[in-house]
């Protein structure tokens, strides 16, 4: 059990500035007041018993939740070459993946071991001294920028803050006797009814998405860019919906009339068989809702709090006794609202509604805050819109976070927008986006609109990759010139053959796209693909689990041809179950990645920071009698591998060592070398440039 803890706030550090000591002052402060909160936010749990439940099975138990922000920390300090070292290879390991309903997320209970909350809470003390050193002692420059490792400390805080909202969400799921009520975590005390919801007319005009990059705050890749919209005339509700209006909804039958839901909708009534919101309870014949900690009569006047799927059934039965059309606002719809608002988190002296835990550490009713002509454009619970989450013109993926946007991008994933009582930071700023799966609760409402037209104003999701890096190695993996017997996925393919089998579990560390484990998976009984990259993860998934990807290959200058590949064309009628893809860092895999027959390492070396322990990890995953199988140019570069952790290339006692002598000396300890030979690698830049790469190929079988 954890020591309860006061609840401190700060607003976020400004990326300008002319101090740069002030600054350093400042970034430590907010650190630290960071940290802080999420151990309050922890130190409600009164039973560490509480820690290992999952009150949502579609969520990681708590003691996940409570290590991963500070193995978050640690990632990406690694992967920014920040610092050298681990801090605990076992924590790093279960609690580095599996914060959102992803397809690669492994919620299996039987794949982890779970570490005791001793033994993370004395690993995040270690981890908040490592940051706390590197505030103290980095070089910091005015204004901060993206590559720099005051931005990172930043993301971190910002990430943690995220957390504070989500696993208080999961706290809420749990049995009240698991938690102590704080009066650092005080509920509303305004109970009444809710007043009448009204519709209010707003006028359109033209807009533009997407936060500047002369913003001086924090920002996450999604927000970047543009996006130019023509919004026209609608009318918005006055207030959040309440219980008490929601309550009409459900007297009416909504959760029982199949006709007001969409069809993901009914799956989702099917299978959860709801009949209220996800907070309310029914005792002795009356509505109760749970709060952070406890349970009180339902508030009629508080915001009702659903998921998209709900909110979406009660606009369809809106609509259906309404002459206009009724629906969930738009993103840009939402955006006019908020930019009547003239002020942000870093200008005010006290938040204008209840957001940024300046009020309540819960909701409070629709019309205590007024903020023009609306109550609660921000704050009170976040609101659901009609608009998937995609990347505005211009996006770009920060190099150290590539999974924090990239894989909503998928149509399933809906905006929330203005923020709830618990967010704080980058969340309680006029910019953010943030995105959840359709039938996922968080501290979410919403408010509807209503217009003369019942088509819904919004942009298409891209369901086809657009971007250069990630359509290159789709089109290496997949291109008509894949299938020709001198590419070198199929020269890695025919030497594979004799060694797999219908019994083989295989393994293909650094899959990339994914196209060899596709064509393993036609023979082998089980095949796990794993790669360190999000987005290309993502298109595996898409390509097994949807049946069809597409990118757009450069030709030519701003020319692209486009390309679609489908299961049929590796030769599947249907998705492959014995295949199964994973995102994981190579250096420090989950436990249950082990006792496979073969392991495939495939141009992955030379792209690896510490190569070493790379081939430590494929080396304890394989059984003995098992084969290692090895790909690489050695092109090693710098910026990516430090030179001390190079595989040869280098001299040594004044003598020079090739990377494949180097290879040899290292894996002679536990494998004896059965083959070894050369496969070349044409890599199509575009339409009229390729780069070519001689890969290394050994194949190794490890001793008894």
């Amino acid at each position: 059990m954890l020591k309860q803890k006061s609840l401190i706030l700060d607003k976020p550090p400004l990326l300008i500035g002319n101090d740069v000591e002030q600054k350093r002052v400042e970034l430590k402060t907010y650190f630290e007041q960071t940290w802080e909160l999420y151990e309050s936010l922890f130190s409600l749990i009164n039973q560490d018993e509480a820690f290992y439940l999952r009150p949502e099975s579609l969520r990681h138990p708590l003691i996940f939740y409570y290590g991963h922000t500070a193995v978050f920390y640690i990632n990406k300090l690694l992967l920014g070459k920040f610092i050298q070292n681990r801090v605990n290879n076992q924590i790093e390991s279960v609690c580095a993946v599996g914060v959102d309903e992803m397809s690669w997320d492994d919620l299996s209970a039987d794949n982890y071991q779970w570490p005791s909350v001793e033994a993370v809470s004395e690993y995040r003390d270690q981890v908040k001294a490592c940051i706390l050193d590197l505030i103290d002692k980095m070089p910091l420059s005015l204004p901060i920028t993206q590559d720099s490792l005051a931005w990172v400390i930043l993301m971190g805080c910002e990430h943690e803050r995220i957390h504070i909202e989500t696993s208080s969400v999961i706290m809420r799921m749990l049995d009240s006797d698991y938690l102590t009520s704080s009066n650092s975590w005080k509920n509303c005390p305004d109970i009444d009814n809710a007043p009448n919801n009204t519709l209010l007319s707003v006028a359109g005009q033209s807009l533009v998405l997407g936060k500047p990059d002369s913003n001086p705050t924090y920002g996450w890749d999604n927000e970047y860019g543009q996006l130019h919209l023509e919004v026209s005339d609608f009318t918005a509700s006055q207030y959040l919906v309440s219980n008490q209006e929601f309550m009409q909804f459900i007297d009416a039958g909504g959760y029982h009339t199949p006709s007001y839901w969409t069809e993901e909708g009914q799956s989702w009534l099917d299978f959860t068989k709801a009949q209220m919101p996800r907070f309310w309870r029914r005792k002795n014949g009356a509505y109760w809702q749970r709060n952070l900690t406890e349970e009180m009569p339902l508030p009629l006047n508080w915001p009702v709090e659903v998921n998209y799927l709900e909110a979406k059934a009660f606009c369809n039965w809106k609509d259906s006794i309404s002459d206009d059309y009724v629906r969930l606002p738009t993103e840009a719809e939402w955006q006019v609202l908020r930019d009547q608002l003239d002020t942000d988190l870093a200008d005010w002296k006290e938040a204008p509604g209840n957001i940024n835990l300046e009020h309540f550490a819960s909701s409070c009713p629709v019309n205590k805050f007024k903020q023009t002509e609306f109550y609660d454009v921000i704050g009170n619970v976040w609101q659901w819109t009609e608009s998937p989450i995609d990347g505005y013109e211009g996006f770009k993926v920060h190099p150290l976070y590539d999974d924090f946007s990239t894989p909503t991008f998928d149509g399933q994933h809906n905006l929330i927008k203005g923020g709830s009582w618990i967010s704080t930071g980058n969340e309680a700023t006029r910019d953010s986006r943030y995105a959840f799966r359709r039938h996922f609760h968080q501290h979410a409402g919403f408010r509807y609109v209503s217009s003369k037209h019942q088509e819904v104003p919004i942009t298409p999701v891209t369901k086809c990759e657009m971007q250069t890096d990630i359509s290159r190695l789709l089109h290496h993996h997949f291109a008509a010139a894949s299938y020709q017997t001198e590419h070198d996925l199929q020269q890695l393919l025919n030497l594979l053959q004799p060694y797999v089998t219908s019994s083989s579990k295989v393994l293909d560390l650094g899959c990339g796209a994914g196209r060899l484990a596709f064509e393993l998976a036609k023979t082998a009984g089980h095949v796990d693909g794993i790669d360190f990259t999000a987005r290309h993860i993502q298109h595996c998934l898409n390509l097994k689990e949807q049946g069809q990807l597409r990118y757009a290959m450069p030709t030519q200058g701003e020319i692209f041809d486009f390309h679609e590949v489908t299961l049929e064309d590796l030769g599947f009628a249907q998705s492959p179950e014995n295949l199964h893809y994973a995102q994981g860092d190579g250096h420090n895999l989950k436990p249950q990645f082990n006792d496979y027959d073969l392991a495939i390492c495939h141009r992955v070396i030379e792209y690896s920071y510490h190569p070493e322990v790379l081939l430590q990890q494929l080396s304890q995953r394989v059984k003995a009698g098992g084969l290692v199988v090895l790909g690489s140019s050695y092109t090693w570069n710098p910026s990516i591998t430090d030179n001390k952790h190079w595989i040869g290339g280098f001299k040594r006692n004044g003598e020079n060592l090739s990377s494949e002598a180097h290879l040899f000396e290292i894996m002679s300890e536990e494998f004896d070398l059965l083959q070894e030979t050369q496969v070349t690698s044409q890599f199509e830049l575009d339409q009229r440039t390729s780069q070519t790469a001689n890969n290394h190929i050994t194949i190794w079988r490890k001793r008894n």
